[in-house]
């Protein structure tokens, strides 16, 4: 009898985006784990799928934004020249640059040493490799 959390190869296909035969390849060469039901039908466990899914669960924010990264951090200096402003922030071992509106730093009411949430919201990212 099949246990609770366990799903048929179509669901388990299905769930980590690849085709069935996949799973049948990757049970074979020892990818995948998957037990026998009664009926002699592959089943494959919830957590077997979590790990093996295409797409990653993403961590949850606990706010109403869309905005996923998120550092705490101190405000170190404050560079306002005309209508724009450039402000450091130290969030642990990192040092953040935020080019943001005069306007924005007085409706904040920013201050040097205020602590501070930087969120980031980027299309594009860059990587480099240590």
């Amino acid at each position: 009898m099949a246990r609770e959390k366990d799903l048929t190869l179509g669901e388990a296909a299905r769930a980590i985006g690849v085709s069935v035969d996949t799973l049948r390849r990757w049970d074979r060469t020892g990818k995948l784990r998957t037990h026998r039901d009664a009926e002699n039908r592959r089943l494959v466990s919830a957590g077997e799928v979590q790990r093996l899914r295409a797409i990653p669960e993403r961590h949850q924010t606990g706010a109403p934004m869309s905005a996923r990264n998120r550092m705490r951090g101190r405000v170190l200096s404050i560079e306002a020249d005309g209508v724009m402003a450039l402000v450091e922030i130290e969030a642990g071992p990192f040092l953040l640059t935020a080019a943001i509106t005069r306007d924005s730093i007085e409706e904040l009411g920013l201050r040097e040493g205020d602590e501070v949430v930087a969120l980031v919201k980027a299309t594009s990212m860059m990587i480099e490799k240590s």
